[in-house]
C-alpha cells in the first residue's frame, strides 16, 4: 500500500497547487492546527517536525510564521516543490531521527493516509522532547447543507486508508488528546476539483489508472450541485 500512495502522490503535485489556489484550504487547516498546537504546548515550540509536508503548503506557513521547519515526506516529487532547507523523504512511521529531537510534531492532513497511524503516533511521541505536542487532522466527509452525506446516493464513498475516528483512537494510545471539528463553506466545484488530484481520485477508484480514475470521478461527481460544506476532525496531543 504505501508504494502505491507513494506512486499516487508523486503525480499530484500540480493538481495540488491548483486545488490550493482554488481553495486556500490546506493553509487555513496548517493555521487553526498550528494555532491549537501553540495554544496546548506548554514550552515555546522551535523546532517542528512538519510529517507529511507534501509540496510545502503547511510549510510555507511555518515559514511565515518564523519558524524553520524539517519537511519530511515519502514522495520525492512532493519534496521537490517544498521551499523547506531541511527536506528529508522518509516514512513517518519510522522516523529517521533521534529521540527527543522535536518540540512538535504535525500531521497536516497527512496521519489518515498511513493503514498504521499507530506506529505514526509512537514514532512522533518517540522524537518529541518533554512538553512536546503533536497535531494532526483528519476529514470527515462532504454535505449538503441539509446536512444530507454527498456521497451516499452515488455509488462510491470517498474513503481514505484510514478514518478520522481511528486517527484520533491511534494519538490517544500515546498522548493526552484534545479533538473538535472544524467546518468550511464549499462548492460542487471544489469537490471535482480535489477528485482531480491523482491521489485523491484514488480514494474513489484506487485500481485504475491515474487517468482512468480521474475521469470516472469527474463522471461521478459531475450532477453534484449547489452549496456544500467540507468536515474536518482535529487534534492536538501532549
Amino acid at each position: 500500500m504505501k508504494d502505491a500512495i507513494r506512486h499516487n502522490f508523486d503525480l499530484s503535485p500540480d493538481a495540488y497547487g491548483e486545488y490550493e489556489r482554488m481553495t486556500g484550504r490546506f493553509g487555513t487547516l496548517a493555521d487553526r492546527l498550528y494555532e491549537a498546537m501553540r495554544a496546548r504546548s506548554s514550552t515555546p515550540i522551535r523546532s517542528y517536525l512538519d510529517a507529511g509536508a507534501g509540496s510545502g503548503i503547511s510549510t510555507r506557513r511555518l515559514l511565515a510564521s518564523g519558524c524553520s521547519p524539517v519537511a519530511l515526506d515519502l514522495s520525492r516529487s512532493m519534496l521537490l516543490e517544498n521551499p523547506a532547507d531541511h527536506r528529508v523523504q522518509a516514512d513517518f512511521d519510522t522516523l529517521p531521527f533521534a529521540a527527543d529531537t522535536f518540540d512538535a510534531v504535525a500531521f497536516t492532513a497527512s496521519l489518515f493516509l498511513t493503514p498504521e497511524p499507530d506506529r505514526a503516533a509512537r514514532e512522533a511521541r518517540r522524537v518529541l522532547r518533554s512538553g512536546g505536542v503533536v497535531g494532526a487532522v483528519a476529514p470527515i466527509g462532504w454535505t449538503a447543507t441539509d446536512g444530507s452525506d454527498v456521497f451516499e446516493p452515488l455509488d462510491r464513498q470517498s474513503r481514505s486508508p484510514t478514518g478520522a475516528e481511528a486517527v484520533g483512537d491511534a494519538l490517544r494510545l500515546s498522548f493526552s488528546v484534545e479533538h473538535g471539528r472544524w467546518t468550511f463553506e464549499t462548492t460542487a466545484e471544489n469537490l471535482r476539483a480535489l477528485h482531480a488530484i491523482p491521489a485523491m481520485a484514488a480514494r474513489l477508484y484506487p485500481r485504475l489508472s491515474p487517468k482512468e480514475r480521474i475521469e470516472r470521478a469527474q463522471t461521478l461527481l459531475a450532477d453534484v450541485d449547489g452549496p456544500l460544506e467540507q468536515h474536518w476532525r482535529w487534534f492536538v496531543g501532549v
